[in-house]
């Protein structure tokens, strides 16, 4: 049901077309001040997946840059404003972008329509490892939905729907036929990466990481997460030497001798293991929270993911 506040935001923006036909109905001279449909989108990784199902119908604008990193990114003036003068917000959720919710519930009360891709598609309960023990962070659902494909799949018909219901203009047979293209996709990248990781032997299945974000992964793939550097969802954290040294601890009886870091954030913590396992860790960079400019290797979700597979093959059958 279309609410006051969402009535009184589609009348601003159909205000510049009622002028321009105004203008073009009395032959008057006037500066044309017709305006595109605007989606906005907080992360890039869930601003690609737009941009693939969006395609030339609407304007969308991503808020955070390639290489930042979600947990911290924050807005200027002029982003936060662009937030209110969307036709619709995309936004992760699930607590991911910390410094930008609070944008988004103003861009919500203000009648912008807005869409939690992560609490759509059936989010995990956030876990630090997998010893069968109590869920950590007070139960807490993990925002890193992206790591598993077929979640992404999900996130992208939503998308598709949120966008031909709230976003005035678009050519709906245009959004779906970019979504099935986009979907097949996903699809193959699915298949692909449970070929590839086909090849890592069960018992190497271990991953180490900078903070935890492959839970997705793991739950999909079949991989089993020891641990990571910071305990914790959020790159905001920081461990303790107690943490630590359960960290090493709990590698040494898995025989895990790689850990995957973030290639947006500082090394320095997974460096840590190296002097405490004695110098023989092995640290693998993957791209895990946000993407690359164009050309530098993780540009899109889909090289993103394909990388990170590469990578985390090679990081645990060789070495």
């Amino acid at each position: 049901m279309t609410t006051p506040k969402r009535t009184a935001l589609r009348l601003r923006r159909l205000l510049p077309s009622l002028l321009a036909l105004a203008c073009a109905a009395t032959a008057t001279a006037c500066t044309s001040t017709e305006d595109q449909p605007r989606v906005v989108v907080t992360t890039n990784i869930l601003g690609d997946i737009t941009r693939e199902i969006v395609g030339d119908e609407a304007d969308v604008t991503v808020l955070m840059k390639p290489n930042a990193d979600p947990h911290s990114f924050g807005l200027s003036a002029v982003q936060a404003a662009e937030l209110e003068r969307a036709d619709l917000v995309v936004f992760n959720g699930l607590g991911l972008e910390e410094n930008v919710l609070r944008h988004v519930d103003a861009a919500r009360e203000s009648g912008v329509a807005t869409f939690e891709a992560g609490r759509a598609v059936d989010p995990l309960t956030f876990r630090a490892h997998d010893d069968g023990g109590p869920e950590e962070e007070g139960g807490q659902p993990d925002p890193h939905f992206w790591t598993d494909p077929d979640r992404v799949r999900k996130a992208a018909g939503l998308i598709a729907d949120q966008v031909i219901e709230n976003v005035d203009g678009v050519n709906e047979e245009t959004i779906r036929a970019n979504t099935d293209r986009y979907d097949g996709q996903l699809a193959d990248l699915t298949a692909w990466m449970e070929k590839s990781f086909a090849r890592i032997p069960e018992e190497k299945r271990a991953l180490v990481t900078n903070h935890h974000v492959f839970g997705y992964l793991a739950d999909r793939f079949g991989f089993r997460v020891i641990g990571a550097v910071v305990p914790s969802g959020t790159t905001l954290a920081s461990p303790s030497s107690s943490d630590l040294r359960s960290l090493t601890q709990a590698m040494r009886e898995a025989g895990v001798r790689t850990v995957f870091a973030d290639s947006s954030q500082p090394k320095r913590l997974a460096e840590v293991l190296r002097t405490e396992l004695g110098g023989r860790v092995r640290v693998v960079e993957l791209y895990s929270e946000s993407l690359t400019e164009k050309g530098k290797g993780a540009g899109t979700y889909l090289q993103m993911m394909r990388a990170n597979t590469t990578a985390m093959t090679d990081g645990l059958t060789t070495g």
